[in-house]
């Protein structure tokens, strides 16, 4: 790591006399006002699929479980991250989830069937709530909007937040006696597609969340609600309209590899990744103008509460003639896969939350154990794979508001595709007196010059995040070949030179 680190600060050293482009450039964008952006877009997911629930975060059989069967390694990982929100318990897992099954003393095992494997539901509400509370996370339950009822989810709700009616009284005898108050709640998973169970037409959507939400707000008033939307007036435009008066957030999922995932495992080289990284601002700008469309902007905040370069590998799933190949879904936690590209795009997708503070609020990583993980569990520890170091630079050193900026850029060209070839926001303490950068060099093999208009300082400090090539990964054994390093960048007539395929953050006070 140290020669590392060494030969990256010469080689900067050996540029900074390079000429900079004049078409990669920062400027701040004079008289505008500072935005605090929202912390919870840091949020992740967890499903009950495959080893993210049992053998991921809850294995009472390990020596590395604490007493409640929580692993101990990935709690302190996710406090590390400061995980803000998490997701759960689905997914097209929720589709067919009933929670009642999930409480009490007696737990009776149950056929998914949306992931057609048996649950044994000994992670249900309780332990989840549990849990939350020890990583430090606010709960987001996304409620049974397939096979379940309106009727039902109120329960649930008045199950966690009530100490009257048959359910709060329940959750009582069950050996908690404090209401959970949990805040934040979403009316279905992905319910416009034929792949998820129980699926609904546009027409049968709007009614159904508009229900939905009132049964739920007969509960806990100040519920903070979801409902499952799309970057499209299609779908969303007739939600809107039935059940936008109703709803804080406009649910929105993305996964963006271009390589379809889900029957053969074929991960998309970095280049192809790269050209990926404007997708979900594009999606957050069309969601925008349909809210704008309905006057309900600002009322409605965004929630990307499912998000991640690469999709979940589950042969077969959708197509319920051929069944699934169950042993394959462990393709989806070969290390190998989670690199440089990743890591990158990541960060992309964070800046783009950031840039539109205004109307984003929330995101979830998905998910944030095993499968397409940031983390990695393992029976003797966990790997902390490149895109949790992107989680760990973007939460601990960001400050706190979002400086409206001008990027200029060059562009990075893969066949007939093109993106920017840098991306970048800046971010400042309340009295702006401190600013840190974070800046992205998607360019596979080439130093970029990137001027930073205005700053008249030397020597900057940062942090930095790259590899070796933009192929390198953590993994058991080789854990540290991808994290942050603190360096500094030598500037030039306001220009920094950004190594290849790297994450940068520059301190500026």
């Amino acid at each position: 790591m140290r020669f590392r680190y060494l030969l990256q600060l010469a080689l900067t050293l050996s540029v900074a006399v390079m000429p900079a482009k004049a078409d990669n450039t920062i400027r701040i964008i004079a008289d505008s006002a500072m935005i605090k952006y929202n912390h919870m877009i840091f949020g992740h997911f967890i499903e009950h699929f495959h080893t993210q629930i049992y053998g991921g975060i809850y294995d009472p059989g390990s020596k590395l479980s604490d007493e409640n069967g929580f692993r101990s390694d990935v709690i302190e990982a996710l406090k590390e991250i400061k995980t803000p929100i998490v997701r759960w318990p689905g997914g097209c897992f929720v589709s067919t989830y009933h929670w009642l099954d999930g409480v009490g003393p007696e737990r009776t095992p149950v056929y998914d069937k949306s992931w057609q494997v048996e649950d044994p539901n000994t992670f249900g509400t309780d332990e989840y709530i549990k849990w939350c509370r020890l990583i430090g996370a606010e709960p987001y339950i996304c409620t049974n909007a397939g096979t379940g009822t309106p009727e039902e989810m109120s329960d649930w709700v008045e199950y966690c937040n009530l100490n009257i009616g048959k359910y709060g009284r329940k959750r009582i005898a069950n050996g908690h006696t404090k209401p959970y108050n949990v805040k934040y709640w979403s009316v279905g998973n992905e319910n416009y597609g034929d792949w998820e169970l129980g699926a609904r037409t546009v027409e049968e959507w709007g009614p159904m969340v508009r229900e939905s939400a009132k049964l739920i707000r007969s509960v806990t008033k100040d519920a903070r609600l979801f409902a499952a939307g799309r970057a499209d007036r299609v779908w969303t435009l007739p939600l809107l309209k039935a059940a936008g008066r109703h709803l804080d957030y406009i649910s929105l999922h993305g996964y963006y590899d271009p390589r379809p995932l889900f029957h053969y495992d074929n991960p998309s080289p970095y280049i192809d990744c790269m050209m990926q990284t404007e997708r979900p601002e594009k999606e957050i700008k069309e969601t925008i103008a349909i809210l704008n469309e309905t006057g309900l902007r600002g009322n409605i905040k965004i929630a990307f509460d499912e998000w991640n370069l690469r999709y979940w590998h589950h042969p077969w799933h959708g197509d319920l003639r051929k069944g699934f190949e169950i042993e394959a879904r462990d393709k989806n936690d070969r290390n190998s896969t989670y690199t440089m590209a990743d890591a990158l795009f990541s960060a992309c997708f964070l800046n783009s939350c950031i840039r539109n503070a205004a109307d984003v609020e929330i995101a979830c990583f998905s998910p944030i154990v095993n499968t397409r993980g940031a983390v990695y569990v393992h029976p003797e520890g966990i790997v902390k794979r490149p895109t949790f170091h992107v989680f760990a630079m973007y939460t601990n050193l960001l400050e706190n508001y979002m400086v409206p900026i001008e990027l200029s850029a060059e562009n990075l060209i893969s066949g007939e595709n093109s993106v920017k070839i840098i991306d970048g926001i800046m971010t400042a303490n309340e009295t702006g007196t401190r600013k840190v950068v974070a800046l992205v060099n998607k360019d596979p093999e080439n130093i970029v010059p990137v001027r930073l208009a205005g700053v008249s300082e030397k020597t900057l400090n940062g942090i930095i995040l790259n590899g070796g090539s933009t192929d390198d990964y953590n993994d058991i054994g080789a854990e540290n070949r991808v994290v942050p390093h603190k360096t500094s960048y030598i500037m030039h007539n306001e220009t920094v030179m950004l190594p290849p395929h790297s994450l940068n953050f520059i301190i500026i006070e």
